[in-house]
């Protein structure tokens, strides 16, 4: 279904500025970044407090976009062949478009709002009910103000059935996602503490969670909590609770936990039945008790929900990029196969692929609704916009009806076991494989074909807290200041051209190194940002020219010898960084030797500068600010002198991750962000709501049961003075674990409790007292550092600093990296 652009003008309220083809549009586009079938996308400059949507209309329109919505006047001789409608607000006329989307349907909506379990329960309604209905619902999790017009949009004539989240962060949201959603039947899921801070009180983040529902024929929520339903009631909301109360429209009468699998027993009508799920957590069990109750209400038969519940799956709530054999990198997408999810994967792909072959492995799409020949062709578009270049489809209706492209190879299974049965490993290598498939394809067997063979011991990292601080100390600069990254040290640990590859996705300005080669492997990986490196040495810098580097230059030896090799070369007007020493003593000009480096460079024509800058000593220390301040004094002095000595402008900046915070006046033309990006506060500011980036984590390899008196480890340093159990991690100081934990210093985290280090860390393993964590196991998972264990206390327990935690962790540890 579309709409004409005429059509468009007239329901978001805009001013036609110049129509060059009514065609219908079909596609909303918000993101330069992901665009689909060009021709047939309208563009929402939307705009943010750092990006202005504004900014990329050229770049739009020279890649085929033709349609935007627009809250500026633009030079329309500029875009000839090109559409605009002129409204007082993009995001609104977004929100307006998609309201009126939705009223052209009378199919049943389903909204679920809450703190938690919102994106669970409507994967698992869709799980439940999509052979019985033609569900549309919100791709992951998109339940903003600007998700969920997105989500909303995707409806057709074809969906029987609509499942959409709503989120909300602070009051005068819910209205707006009501207004769009208009849902039929409400999910209230729980209220917790996200968010509490934008709201007066807990009652006012209720009462507007509650406005989702002020149209709804019925809202689903637990009864149990008095001050919830109270007002719920005082909401005027017809309701239908459950929980344990026999005043519960839904009550449950037992719940039985035993081993993997969770018996629970309801009284629905003053009827009793039973049904099973294959989780034994809370959570799982409010949220199944949840979807029970939306079937009952929407008439479902019950002896359906007992046969249904039992095979209930995980949600994976993110996409996994993984090593894998031959160079290959992996992104695990193996739990769906639908069009919404396949367009975020393959936008995942375009941002982890830059400069390898890429590869998708597709099973047959189910129960989508389209007929076969529409939902095959729209695939065979997507792969073609997305520049795929070999596609492995995997069952009987993909093989038949997906059209080949000339510039892809192809090949067809008619099983996942025919796959495996015919796989070499040769056929792979160096190259970035997408793998998304339906569950009942069982595409996880060939993930673990493909996955690199590394011991159990991995880093997990979210590229999604990445980018959200990123977006944090964005906050605290002015639109036009610029962001160097630092992601020297392979990122600091975290994995060098992955971590650059979400940086240059989301447009920082430049890139920081500390030795040439960690440069060289970027632009390997397709990075063409800007890099600066802050190590180059003349061996070095042959590889600098030919990847186009740009190196820091901080004494008179180093410009010569780069002078001479740039003249060798021929080359003229170089673009070089210049360190000005001003309290660090590490490396850079001193103040007094900048007019001499001045005549030095007035008389050569190899160099141009590109940016001159400082470290800061000590701007995370309150007590060391006098000294901060001095630095900056001397910087602002020597780089005033050297600008009108050379005659012309460059960029200057001084200020780190500490200082963007602690010292926002420093922040002049750039700052450099480093450890602040993978989520250390390193000043202890408490002003900002940073994520953790990494998580690292081990297994337990065996229990020992050892009597009171023995001892673990070399030199006998661990003398149990009871009788104990000692579990055998798989991580040593080979790993990165350092020795100084040994002994009672450090501790590891096992099924949410807190088990001490026994003994000398070893090369390879770590023992830990797990005597007080009665149900450990060979083979559970261990946390040695993230959400529940920060690094930065592992640093205070070993005396160091989150940095040297996080550099120290070896290569040979498996890197996993995903995205929510």
């Amino acid at each position: 279904m579309g709409y004409k652009l005429e059509n468009i003008s007239f329901i978001v309220n805009g001013k036609t500025l110049q129509i060059f083809e009514n065609g219908f549009i079909e596609h909303l586009l918000l993101d330069s970044r992901k665009i689909y079938s060009p021709s047939t996308s309208l563009f929402f400059a939307l705009k943010g407090p750092r990006r202005d949507g504004h900014q990329f209309i050229s770049e739009l329109y020279n890649k085929g976009v033709k349609s935007f919505v627009v809250s500026e006047k633009i030079k329309i001789a500029d875009f000839s062949e090109a559409s605009f409608i002129l409204v007082d607000d993009t995001l609104e006329a977004l929100q307006r478009l998609a309201s009126f989307h939705r009223k052209q349907f009378t199919i049943p909506v389903i909204g679920i709002t809450g703190s938690n379990g919102k994106t669970i329960v409507k994967e698992w309604l869709y799980q439940l009910l999509h052979e019985k209905f033609n569900i549309v619902r919100s791709p992951k999790s998109y339940n903003s103000q600007i998700g969920v017009p997105l989500s909303v949009w995707q409806i057709n004539s074809h969906h029987e059935l609509a499942i959409f989240e709503a989120g909300i962060s602070e009051p005068g949201e819910m209205d707006k996602l009501e207004k769009i959603i208009q849902p039929t039947i409400g999910i209230l899921t729980n209220i917790g503490e996200t968010h509490n801070e934008n709201f007066v009180n807990r009652e006012e983040k209720l009462a507007e969670k509650l406005k989702l529902f002020t149209h709804a024929n019925k809202v689903i929520a637990r009864g149990d909590d008095a001050w919830i339903t109270r007002q719920m009631l005082k909401a005027g909301t017809n309701n239908f609770f459950w929980g344990r109360n026999k005043s519960s429209d839904l009550q449950i009468v037992s719940i039985e936990k035993e081993n993997s699998q969770t018996k629970i027993v309801l009284n629905y009508k003053n009827g009793v039945f039973d049904f099973s799920i294959p989780f034994t957590d809370d959570g799982s069990i409010e949220n199944a008790v949840t979807c029970c109750s939306l079937m009952l209400v929407a008439g479902i038969e019950r002896s359906y929900i007992q046969q249904k519940m039992p095979h209930l799956q995980a949600v994976s709530m993110r996409l996994e990029l993984k090593k894998g054999i031959n160079q290959c990198s992996i992104i695990n997408d193996s739990y769906s196969a639908d069009l919404s999810s396949l367009g975020i994967a393959l936008n995942f792909l375009d941002q982890q692929s830059i400069g390898s072959k890429r590869t998708v492995i597709l099973s047959d799409f189910l129960q989508t609704g389209l007929t076969e020949k529409k939902l095959y062709d729209e695939i065979a578009a997507l792969l073609q916009i997305h520049n795929i270049n070999k596609v492995i489809g995997i069952g009987k209706n993909i093989t038949v009806h997906l059209k080949k492209n000339e510039k892809a190879s192809y090949q067809f299974y008619n099983t996942t076991e025919d796959f495996i049965n015919q796989f070499l490993s040769s056929q792979f290598k160096e190259e970035t494989i997408l793998i998304k498939g339906a569950r009942v394809f069982e595409f996880e067997r060939i993930v673990h074909a493909l996955e690199q063979k590394v011991h159990q011991t991995v880093l997990e990292i979210n590229l999604n807290a990445i980018a959200h601080n990123l977006k944090e100390y964005q906050k605290f600069l002015e639109p036009s200041t610029k962001i160097m990254a630092m992601v020297k040290a392979f990122a600091y640990g975290s994995g060098g051209a992955e971590i650059a590859s979400i940086l240059q996705y989301h447009k920082v300005d430049y890139l920081a190194v500390a030795y040439a080669d960690e440069g060289v492997e970027l632009r390997k990986a397709g990075i063409n940002l800007p890099v600066m490196v802050m190590n180059p040495e003349e061996s070095t810098f042959d590889a600098i020219i030919e990847n186009n580097l740009e190196p820091e230059i901080y004494s008179f030896e180093l410009l010569n010898q780069f002078d001479s090799f740039l003249k060798q070369s021929g080359l003229q007007e170089y673009p070089i960084h210049i360190e000005i020493e001003t309290g660090m003593n590490r490396l850079g000009f001193n103040s007094g030797e900048i007019e001499k480096f001045g005549d030095v460079l007035n008389q050569a024509n190899s160099f141009k500068i590109k940016s001159v800058f400082s470290h800061l000593a000590a701007s995370e220390e309150a007590s060391q600010d006098e000294f901060t301040l001095l630095q900056h004094k001397k910087f602002v002095d020597a780089s005033n002198e050297l600008e009108e000595l050379l005659g012309y402008p460059f960029i200057r900046h001084i200020a780190n991750s500490a200082a963007i915070i602690r010292h926002p006046h420093l922040q002049m033309d750039m700052v450099r962000l480093g450890i602040g990006m993978y989520g250390v506060d390193i000043a202890n500011t408490n002003s900002l709501e940073l994520q953790h980036v990494a998580v690292l984590k081990s297994t337990i390899a065996q229990l020992k049961y050892l009597k009171k008196g023995e001892s673990v480890s070399y030199n006998r340093k661990g003398i149990v003075n009871r009788d104990s159990v000692i579990a055998t991690i798989r991580i040593g100081y080979a790993d990165g674990y350092v020795r100084h934990l040994g002994n009672g210093v450090g501790k590891m985290v096992v099924n949410g409790q807190f088990a001490p280090v026994i003994g000398t860390v070893c090369m390879d393993m770590t023992m830990i007292d797990v005597t007080d964590i009665p149900n450990a196991g060979e083979g559970d998972e261990v946390i040695i550092f993230g959400k529940e264990l920060s690094i930065q206390q592992i640093a205070e327990w070993a005396s160091t600093i989150p940095y040297e935690i996080m550099t120290a962790i070896s290569q040979r540890v498996k890197r996993v990296y995903y995205q929510e």
